[in-house]
């Protein structure tokens, strides 16, 4: 398992060996995660692979079967009062109250987390224009897109300036411009200095804003690190496509030969040309050796290109194979 780098005290959210048991059932079975102090953490996986309910542990809904949890310092079984004060939670499914004017739902939450009542107008107003909802302060809930529902609840999560906002898909259902407006919200929360812990099975919405990924499958944890880390960790070769004239076979020859080439691969031809793909581990200047290679034995290269791999290529690689 790969680790961001940077000391303990960095770490504004720790696990350690954490397990929930319900039953004969594992929800989450050993899993210790770091995200450090002002990251944007993507923690991924797919459904029923242990999200929500690790986020229900950091968040003091539920007690861990064992382990340990710690969130701004605080464990999440000794200190919950102090955890619940450090954090914003948004639920996957969260509860709105339809008969309340958007301004009254905000005023209702920070009331709950003891906002001085004089302080309140001018905080739900800042909360508003944050999330772009104050044209529609006066409206009633019931009234709001699914998308601005999202951002409603995302401002509800900001009543009280926590450190660290956990968030459970919050993109979940939202159509492509919600999901856009959603992620640049993210965004200018972790440039207030908030940390933004959030899940996601969507690997776009992962890929366009996380400085740290982490993998989890079947209630373990599979790899995090930063996106390049983890890219680099699961997916260490690099692939070359290179189309020929002919002589494919010698060209397969040839390339095995070079140091850091650890297969090639024929691919379907393309208009009677040969295609073969060439795993490499090698640098970006050893890969100018590949192609001296075959230059040396005269053998005619028509393309030579490298294959960009994706998040959704590191999660399938991440993912494959592993059992509960």
């Amino acid at each position: 398992m790969t680790v961001g780098a940077g000391t303990a005290e960095e770490f504004i959210i720790e696990t350690d060996n954490l397990v929930k048991t319900y039953g004969k059932l594992t929800a989450v079975n050993g899993v210790s995660l770091r995200v450090p102090r002002g990251a944007i953490y993507g923690f991924v996986g797919p459904n029923g692979a242990g999200k929500t309910t690790t986020m229900r542990i950091l968040t003091t809904l539920i007690t861990p079967t064992s382990g340990t949890a710690t969130v701004a310092g605080y464990s999440v079984t000794q200190n919950p009062r102090e955890v619940r004060r450090a954090i914003g939670y948004m639920p996957d499914f969260f509860g709105v109250y339809d008969d309340m004017k958007v301004w009254e739902y905000l005023d209702f939450f920070a009331a709950c987390y003891e906002i001085p009542e004089r302080e309140r107008p001018a905080l739900v107003n800042d909360l508003l224009a944050l999330v772009d909802l104050s044209h529609r302060r006066d409206d009633m809930v019931e009234k709001l897109s699914r998308g601005m529902k999202q951002r409603l609840s995302l401002a509800r999560t900001l009543a009280h300036d926590p450190e660290v906002l956990i968030l459970d898909e919050p993109a979940s259902g939202l159509d492509p411009r919600a999901r856009i407006e959603i992620r640049e919200l993210l965004v200018e929360m972790a440039r207030m200095g908030k940390t933004i812990f959030f899940s996601s099975h969507i690997l776009a919405d992962v890929a366009e804003i996380c400085t740290h990924l982490g993998i989890i499958e079947s209630g373990q944890m599979v790899a995090q690190g930063t996106v390049s880390e983890i890219r680099q960790q699961l997916l260490p070769t690099r692939e070359i496509i290179i189309t020929l004239l002919n002589r494919t076979e010698e060209a397969k020859e040839t390339l095995m030969k070079v140091e850091g080439v650890t297969g090639v691969t024929d691919l379907p031809t393309e208009q009677g040309r040969g295609r073969i793909r060439v795993d490499f581990s090698g640098s970006d200047e050893a890969v100018s050796q590949l192609l001296l290679a075959l230059s040396s034995q005269s053998i005619p290269v028509v393309s030579f290109s490298e294959e960009t791999r994706d998040l959704e290529s590191v999660f399938m690689r991440a993912t494959k194979g592993i059992v509960s």
